[in-house]
């Protein structure tokens, strides 16, 4: 197909908009803005929550749309809420009195509101096992987090997702675990990986909940074609994103379970490649 046809670029965050230090570089600003001036509507899709992904999509400098929450999630940079699939409490309940043994390791995200600290919209039980894997992460959100014990009294509403965090080979474990729960029909089991941080994250979402899931609704809404969205992302939980997307493109940095479905692969995340793929993939002239 030809890419001049892209009406939509979907992409990640994390590992792929953003260079190891969590930083967006001037370049994928640059061609983003290029593509943004295009007609070519920018949407970010990511598993952080919306509150933690607002600051990327202020750097750009442009009104988008963001997919948080790996799909649980639908609302604009200016705070229109359009979807939200959340995890019901009941299963959240069933999750956590199952997985009794990771307590350590688990997290509700709840959606309460924007831009207030101390909103509670993350709830642990206690952080010590978390402080191990992610301590930027639990510093960068401290206001947003709140400590309950035990964690099933936290569920006075549904959560937008459960999650647990924790070191590869502790997380394999956990996902051991929940795959012989008797509620699997109820949740979908989203995967990111960092091998060289040693960090996994498994978000429990509700059922068919994805990226993917949530760029089909946003392209309906917005009457794109699939043939006309291209994606970007790098871990296995863009997978179904990548799969919808008529253009999908890996980074270079990507698991090599995405690299092996023969898509595009553009440059790593520390050399620009969403702005290496905006410029070969799309064909669109920036300066930095």
């Amino acid at each position: 197909m030809a890419t001049s046809s892209i009406r939509l670029l979907a992409l990640d965050i994390d590992g792929t908009l953003t260079d190891q230090n969590f930083q967006v570089s001037a370049r994928n600003i640059a061609a983003l803005r290029a593509a943004h001036e295009a007609g070519i509507e920018i949407i970010l899709a990511t598993g952080r929550r919306h509150d933690y992904a607002m600051p990327i999509a202020r750097d750009l400098g442009f009104p988008v749309c963001l997919i948080s929450s790996n799909g649980a999630l639908i609302r604009s940079s200016a705070g229109k809420t359009f979807f939200t699939d959340r995890l019901p409490a009941r299963t959240a309940l069933e999750l956590i009195q199952y997985m009794n043994d990771f307590r350590g390791h688990a997290v509700l995200t709840f959606d309460r509101s924007e831009n207030v600290p101390g909103n509670d919209s993350l709830v642990l039980e206690r952080a010590d096992e978390l402080n191990h894997t992610v301590s930027r992460w639990l510093e960068v959100n401290r206001p947003y987090i709140k400590f309950v014990s035990p964690l099933e009294d936290a569920l006075i509403e549904d959560p937008l997702q459960a999650m647990y965090c924790g070191r590869v080979a502790m997380m394999q474990t956990v996902q051991d675990r929940l795959s012989q729960a008797a509620f699997l029909d109820k949740i979908t089991v989203m995967r990111t990986q960092y091998d060289h941080r040693d960090l996994c994250i498994l978000d429990i979402l509700n059922r068919e909940c994805s990226k993917g899931h949530a760029l089909r609704r946003w392209a309906e809404h917005r009457q794109v074609p699939r043939e006309q969205i291209m994606a970007i992302g790098d871990n296995h939980n863009d997978l179904e994103m990548l799969e919808y997307a008529g253009v999908a493109v890996v980074m270079e940095n990507a698991s090599q379970e995405l690299k092996q479905n023969g898509w595009l692969v553009t440059g790593s995340n520390s050399e620009s490649g969403v702005a290496r793929a905006v410029e070969e993939i799309l064909g669109l002239a920036f300066s930095s």
